[in-house]
């Protein structure tokens, strides 16, 4: 059989993003280095969609193409990180059990809980952790540990949300001896920092300058399915300082050490340093040709077996389309209302 031809439902940006974005900009360039990326998805023999995002076009692509394979990388469970009654789940798990023909979960984490939480499993199921663009961050030119100045820490946050784990953030601003350590912080912020150097957002090829002259990097997100700003930092060989949630114990694995309180994190810091060549040899995370082969080779299976075998894709009617799309406006809806409300409560 000739090689499947994938193509990914989801719109780039380019520049500073969220974590989907890069990762899946670095999946497409592994499949296009492979020779396997499809442009037209008209041409394309999977669909590999993300998340709640674009859910009515992959709908209406599943009505117009319903011999295709669609394959769904699951997020969250978002109503973990951001509120019990968050519709965006409900959207993905819609769109998986009727759309999807096969799963990837970013973390262990993320498949225990999503289906603890009612997630619909399928047929074929499989966790894949992310990985970043390896002609961007790696360790060439990572600046050697020294114990003759202060030890550079840094973190990386896209979003200024508070539940990215800011209550920890200004704990260390407050408290970290900062005669002993610099701590910058890459991103945005809802809160001004006393000690903490904040900067801007910035394009990868900056940000791995900074990471490469930095020598910890500190992570404080409780709920993450599989944070991409980690993963960079430890493919550019710094060991990690992570919060015992979620995911992070098993991206930074034996790369680091994890906290549950935040007045943990000084002695963990010294314990990293005493010990820093060890925890920069321990960092062990597949590589985005590693991660992007495991994605093709799981597609291409499911694309296979359900074109070769006795078993076929979902059958997607006229049903199936009302109730995705009923989903979608209920989530949108929803969404709507709490923006009016939280509106009319800023200004009274």
């Amino acid at each position: 059989m000739a090689d499947t031809r994938i193509h990914i439902l989801f719109e780039f940006k380019e520049g500073p993003w969220g974590g989907g974005n890069q990762f899946l900009k670095s999946l497409k360039g592994y499949l296009q280095s492979a020779g396997v990326y499809e442009e037209q998805l008209a041409k394309a023999d999977v669909i590999l969609f993300n998340s709640y995002l674009k859910i009515d076009e992959a709908a209406r692509i599943k009505v117009n193409h319903p011999g295709k394979c669609f394959v769904h990388r699951v997020d969250g469970p978002i109503r973990l990180y951001n509120r019990m009654t968050d519709r965006r789940d409900n959207v993905t798990n819609i769109a998986s059990h009727l759309i999807a023909d096969g799963t990837v979960f970013q973390s262990q984490w993320s498949r225990e809980h999503n289906i603890r939480l009612g997630f619909r499993q399928n047929g074929f199921e499989t966790v894949i952790t992310n990985a970043p663009d390896a002609a961007v961050f790696n360790r060439l030119g990572k600046i050697p540990f020294s114990t003759e100045r202060k030890v550079r820490l840094i973190a990386t946050n896209w979003s200024p949300n508070w539940k990215k784990g800011f209550d920890v953030y200004r704990w260390l601003d407050e408290n970290l001896d900062f005669n002993k350590y610099d701590l910058v912080l890459v991103g945005r912020s809802p809160i001004r920092f006393k000690n903490i150097r904040r900067v801007h957002p910035m394009a990868s090829t900056a940000l791995v300058d900074e990471l490469r002259k930095s020598d910890i990097f500190v992570f404080a997100s409780p709920i993450e399915a599989c944070s991409n700003s980690l993963l960079e930092a430890l493919h550019c060989g710094l060991p990690a300082v992570g919060v015992n949630r979620s995911s992070t114990p098993e991206l930074i694995g034996e790369g680091g050490e994890i906290f549950d309180h935040p007045d943990e994190i000084p002695q963990l810091l010294e314990k990293i340093a005493d010990n820093y060549e060890q925890y920069q040899a321990d960092i062990s995370n597949p590589s985005i040709d590693d991660v992007g082969k495991q994605y093709y080779d799981f597609m291409s299976c499911i694309y296979q077996k359900t074109h070769s075998d006795s078993r076929e894709v979902k059958h997607f009617g006229p049903l199936s389309y009302a109730r995705v799309m009923a989903t979608i406006y209920r989530w949108r809806i929803t969404e709507r209302i709490d923006s009016i409300c939280e509106r009319v409560r800023g200004a009274t």
